[in-house]
């Protein structure tokens, strides 16, 4: 699901996202969710998901080869 920005919010960016500015996901804590967004285009809106669904993910990306 695609949110309108939250005000104030803190996005900080991944520490796997390296320091050549590629492929970079900013995360903020919204208290009982998770956004995430693309550094690169953040004006274009963020998915919200529960933090249990965002533990699942995580999870899930931490599986793949």
């Amino acid at each position: 699901m695609s949110s309108p920005e939250p005000t104030h919010t803190a996005w900080r960016k991944s520490t796997h996202s390296g320091g050549n500015e590629g492929n970079c996901v900013e995360i903020a804590d919204l208290n009982d969710r998770i956004a995430i967004r693309d550094s690169k285009s953040p004006h274009t809106g963020h998915l919200t998901l529960t933090r249990q669904t965002f533990s699942t993910l995580l999870t899930h990306l931490a599986e793949q080869p």
